[in-house]
């Protein structure tokens, strides 16, 4: 994979796209975060406050993995939030496939309607995991579950409001960020400056260029709003904080701050990594994810089910 470069045309066009905003220009796009405590993540709705259209990124649903059961709570908050404020959505956007939460992106389709979209790198995950899950020859592998698979570069807009797409691998392949305005949504490439960034030991991640991707992001203007996917609340912070700023992340960040060299971070991040435990939900969540939030089909009997591989030692 070639690492992505700071000057490229699509950086060079997403630095476009914030300039204007922040300058007046063009509309400031409005952002409504939610925060589902359980999973520690955040999900928001972005709109333009002249046409009211919008974009969902990174939905969740519930899961309780003991029960087999899910909930449509953090979903059904969405889409009062988008009926009560007069919202169109046009797109719901998901950054990568998440580890360690089920996507609401159908359920969130099913009454809101738009367009559901990821980076062209689904296909490689969809290739890695449908081989662990024997998903079968009716698993196509070829991202036909999702209505956009985006390039880096690619371009939309919310109404008044121009957007890009940056591809920034490293916590996995497929990772994106979507240049909304003067808002960029990162996923899970970094969190807040007290707290780091991402793991790159998923199937495809790569620390090297986690650091090249975070260092593209950081090549935004300084005022860029930043828009995380995650918190764990840093050791003396008592609230959870998903918003910040290029400029605070270049000054702050724990692992990545400015001056930090990439070997550096390599060395850092692969030891951090040796360290971390499986996300809870990583099993459920890569099935119903690389789907694009769909369940897998009912089986004989007419019940669905979530597989987890098992690995047999000795003694």
């Amino acid at each position: 994979m070639t690492p992505p470069t700071p000057s490229d045309a699509a950086l060079d066009r997403a630095r476009t796209h914030v300039t204007a905003s922040l300058s007046g220009q063009a509309p400031r796009p409005i952002v409504h975060g939610f925060f589902d405590e359980p999973t520690h993540t955040a999900t928001f709705v972005v709109h333009d406050p002249e046409s009211r259209e919008a974009a969902v990124i990174d939905s969740v649903l519930g899961f309780d993995p003991a029960a087999g059961t899910l909930s449509y709570t953090a979903a059904d908050q969405v889409i009062d939030y988008v009926r009560a404020e007069n919202l169109t959505v046009a797109w719901i956007l998901e950054t990568h496939v998440h580890a360690d939460h089920l996507s609401a992106a159908p359920y969130l389709q099913g009454k809101l309607g738009g367009r559901l979209a990821i980076g062209r790198g689904i296909v490689e995950v969809q290739e890695t995991f449908g081989k662990l899950f024997n998903a079968g020859t009716a698993f196509a592998s070829a991202g036909t579950e999702f209505d956009r698979l985006f390039e880096d570069g690619d371009r939309f807009a919310l109404g008044g409001i121009k957007a890009s797409v940056l591809h920034v691998p490293g916590h996995t392949p497929a990772d994106l960020a979507y240049i909304i305005g003067d808002a960029a949504f990162v996923g899970d490439t970094l969190f807040m400056p007290d707290y780091g960034t991402a793991r790159a030991d998923f199937p495809g991640g790569d620390a090297r260029l986690l650091f090249r991707s975070i260092r593209r992001l950081l090549a935004l203007p300084d005022a860029t709003r930043l828009f995380l996917c995650h918190d764990y609340k840093a050791p003396g912070r008592d609230s959870f904080v998903t918003e910040t700023t290029v400029a605070a992340q270049r000054r702050d960040n724990v692992h990545v701050r400015d001056g930090t060299a990439e070997d550096d971070f390599v060395a850092m991040r692969e030891a951090r990594d040796r360290t971390l435990a499986a996300p809870r939900l990583i099993m459920p969540s890569i099935q119903v994810n690389m789907r694009g939030g769909r369940l897998p089909e009912p089986e004989a009997n007419g019940t669905r089910y979530l597989k987890i591989p098992l690995t047999t030692g000795r003694g």
